[in-house]
């Protein structure tokens, strides 16, 4: 039954290891577990019934993080607490169902509480709240709402925001424990709406006030799609501080304070982890551009614009790739690129222009500098026509990726890699 189960929560967890092929086998109890071979392979062993299984994920071409790695063993703990509780005869389709439901959540309960130990119903009731927000609608806008959770104490973390542009409400009298009925009034996510406020909670999920800003900043902005500002407040608010929230295209977003985001996305959660991008880019491009085309592609995935972008390596002979330019002949297209060719993505991403060059139709091309090589690139897909089962951007992602590494975000979101025409990593 356990591995029969077990496939109840397969693409689940595939998906969260972005594609990587993933098994549970049985074997003999008294077997000693080998280390993998090297971090492009995770092995978590459980016993349930006196039975002993080994669970396994590979994938080819980029090593798993010690997130990716850590988030498994928290699930399969899950899995064998979960187990023993439909155990009894008769009840398989029950325990599949709660697989199916639930198990991603409680790990990631279990994962983000932080210490690893003691209660998860706290932070996991606030998942479920968060989740049912998701789908509410205002007069005809999704709900957005956000909460910090701390962890030092909070009169520590207050006193760090002191000439700060965050101004403090303390709900006095009026604070409560998180609970199912917390959102019954409309004013509480249109007042602390995830973008201007927050709700600041312990870990027991106990609300102390809200922290507000006048000065959010612009809504589509690389840094506030990509929450680069909540990291910043994660580092006065102690060690395993985390916010959670529900975004603007309804999806649950958990900000960790190693800079890894997890984000319910259609049904799923997935790992968005900076690690794995350093890894696939590693030697391919500078390590500061690295982290800013990171967040970059983030933060359009996110904002749902397509994008594919080239890395191009160094003796790549682009003119076999180039068929043509989206800007055509057109003088003022010309232009407009001639003025941001050979300019550091670094650059871009603080003048603005970064997310609107990539977010335009055609291929991006950088280099190994982090330099801007070209944008707008229409290319010959010829080649890769008979291979590729997908659209427009699919087939050029493929034929471009053999000329460097490539990333694709798709326009509902999903953010590929691709390498030597495969592809070898999906997010979302």
């Amino acid at each position: 039954m356990p591995k029969s189960a077990f496939t109840a929560i397969e693409n689940s967890v595939r998906s969260f290891l972005g594609g990587a092929k993933v098994s549970l086998s049985e074997i003999e109890s008294a077997d000693s577990v080998s280390e993998p071979e090297d971090r492009r392979e995770i092995q978590a062993r459980i016993e349930i019934d006196k039975i002993a299984y080994l669970f396994r994920a590979r994938r080819k071409e980029i090593a798993f993080t010690a997130t990716e790695q850590s988030f498994i063993h928290e699930l399969f703990t899950a899995f064998e607490g979960l187990f023993a509780g439909f155990s009894a005869k008769g009840y398989a389709a029950h325990f599949r169902t709660a697989l199916l439901t639930s198990m991603t959540d409680i790990a990631v309960a279990r994962y983000i509480r932080g210490d690893r130990t003691g209660v998860f119903w706290p932070t996991q009731s606030l998942i479920q709240l968060l989740k049912s927000l998701s789908y509410q609608r205002y007069e005809g806008a999704p709900a957005t709402t956000g909460f910090l959770v701390y962890r030092t104490q909070l009169d520590d973390f207050l006193k760090s925001l002191e000439k700060t542009r965050y101004d403090w409400l303390d709900l006095g009298d009026a604070r409560q424990r998180v609970s199912g009925d917390f959102f019954r009034n409309p004013l509480s996510y249109r007042f602390v709406d995830g973008l201007r406020a927050l709700f600041v909670c312990d870990i027991q999920m106990n609300v102390k006030g809200t922290i507000r800003t006048s000065a959010p900043g612009p809504r589509d902005s690389i840094e506030q799609l990509a929450n680069r500002e909540t990291l910043a407040l994660l580092d006065k608010a102690g060690a395993g501080a985390f916010a959670i929230y529900v975004n603007s295209v309804s999806e649950l977003e958990v900000v960790l304070d190693s800079d890894q985001l997890l984000v319910w996305r259609k049904g799923y959660w997935g790992v968005y982890d900076p690690d794995i991008f350093r890894d696939f880019l590693s030697g391919q491009l500078e390590k500061r551009s690295i982290d800013y085309l990171v967040w970059s592609i983030y933060a359009l995935s996110k904002a749902r614009h397509g994008t594919v972008v080239l890395i191009a390596d160094g003796g790549a002979d682009l003119t076999a790739l180039r068929k043509g330019s989206v800007g055509g002949r057109d003088s003022l297209s010309r232009a407009l690129i001639n003025h941001v060719r050979g300019l550091k993505i670094g650059t871009l991403k603080r003048s603005g222009e970064l997310s609107r060059i990539l977010s335009s139709d055609g291929l991006t091309v950088i280099n190994r500098k982090g330099e801007l090589v070209d944008a707008g690139v229409i290319i010959d897909t010829s080649h890769v026509s008979d291979l590729v089962t997908g659209g427009g951007r699919t087939t050029a992602a493929t034929a471009a990726s053999f000329f460097g590494p490539v990333l694709k975000v798709s326009e509902d979101g999903p953010v590929e890699l691709y390498r030597s025409g495969r592809l070898v990593y999906r997010f979302g």
